[in-house]
């Protein structure tokens, strides 16, 4: 843990071995995105006897956030979706009584509005350590966002991040200390595929799966060129999206242009990802930019045969083309040589899934994520 997680002597509060450190998580809602996902999954997750969750949501009013709530974890709902706002007035009061009932150690923000409001008040009302987490390179940031974001760095005591990419951004474009910076990486549910068959792509019609919401940053509008360059040379090839998004319009335009047809299919959200991964043989992550993907995650977990873009912690995650076939981003003539290359070695496709799945059981499972965060907790606590 970095040195400067550890507060003065001055601070320290002593802690009972036996006391679970509290953990106030705040975000602006729930939903199914990966950010989102992997914050309600680690509260579900913490063993209650070590860390004892609460959580805060800026808004958090609609259906689908109030749906994914975790169980056994106190939820405060702001209501609040405009941070400058008279609204957020009261809000901020509603929070410090919410607080003061919780008793924090420590406060974990996600995204901007959250820390721009909790880390400030957090260190007002005493909240001992504020921990700001970025799980993505930060290629959306916007000049005012740098401004903002060094205005409220004064009240973090640390960032998380999930990558070591991650972390180099952090240092080298926004100018946070690498002592200030803590790397824990995501779990996937290996659970939720297990018994899953190996991919055969020797078969007549051999299925591309890609799991991504549609924005511009996750190249599906450069899948669909792929998929129209593959369709002489590899006929067996069918190419399957399941997500949705504001760049759905623009795809849906652009499927017709290509002429695609029902040889590239955008099937929406799908709520049952390991589901439609059964019926993949190959996955494919076409970004061009990513922290650490749930997608290939689960990818992997489904031990489907990978190909994905070199970009993010994906090198780290495939530890570094083992465990699946990695090509320059932006390289629609690299991804579709990958595919024809695992359809011409069936036994290889086999082999990269069978990799695959061993390493997300062995580093990247559920559990493993669980005792990586109750570790830091722990230890940030003792400090």
């Amino acid at each position: 843990m970095p040195a400067l997680l550890a507060p003065k002597p001055s601070n320290v509060t002593p802690t009972s071995d036996a006391e679970p450190v509290r953990v106030c998580f705040m975000i602006d809602r729930l939903s199914r995105a990966g950010t989102e996902t992997q914050l309600v999954a680690l509260v579900r997750e913490l063993d209650r006897s070590k860390v004892r969750p609460s959580l805060v949501l800026l808004d958090g009013e609609d259906d689908l956030s109030r749906a994914l709530e975790p169980a056994d974890c106190p939820v405060l709902r702001l209501g609040v979706r405009k941070l400058f706002s008279p609204k957020a007035v009261g809000a901020a009061r509603r929070l410090r009584a919410f607080w003061r009932e919780q008793r924090p150690d420590v406060l974990q923000v996600y995204f901007l509005d959250a820390a721009y409001l909790g880390a400030p008040l957090a260190k007002l009302c005493g909240i001992r350590k504020v921990l700001r987490v970025r799980n993505n390179l930060g290629y959306w940031l916007t000049r005012r966002h740098r401004v903002m974001g060094r205005l409220v760095r004064p009240f973090v005591d640390a960032t998380l991040t999930n990558t070591d990419a991650g972390r180099d951004a952090l240092v080298a474009r926004d100018g946070v200390g690498p002592e200030r910076v803590v790397v824990l990486e995501n779990g996937v549910d290996t659970g939720r595929f297990a018994r899953f068959m190996l991919p055969d792509t020797s078969k007549k019609v051999v299925r591309v799966g890609c799991v991504a919401n549609l924005r511009p940053v996750k190249n599906i509008d450069g899948l669909m060129r792929v998929a129209k360059l593959a369709r002489e040379k590899f006929p067996q090839l069918m190419f399957e999206v399941a997500g949705d998004g504001e760049q759905r319009e623009q795809l849906v335009k652009l499927h017709a242009e290509l002429g695609l047809g029902d040889r590239f299919v955008l099937r929406g959200s799908v709520n049952d990802v390991p589901n439609f991964l059964r019926g993949v043989d190959i996955a494919v992550l076409p970004s061009h930019s990513e922290g650490m993907s749930n997608a290939l995650l689960e990818y992997m977990a489904a031990g489907r045969a990978v190909v994905a873009t070199d970009v993010g912690a994906n090198a780290k995650l495939l530890d570094g083309g083992r465990c699946g076939v990695l090509v320059p981003p932006n390289d629609g003539a690299a991804l579709a040589g990958a595919l024809g290359a695992l359809l011409a070695n069936p036994l290889r496709a086999a082999g990269y899934g069978a990799a695959a799945r061993r390493r997300a059981d062995a580093e990247f499972s559920r559990a493993a994520m669980r005792a990586r965060f109750e570790r830091f907790y722990r230890d940030l606590a003792a400090a």
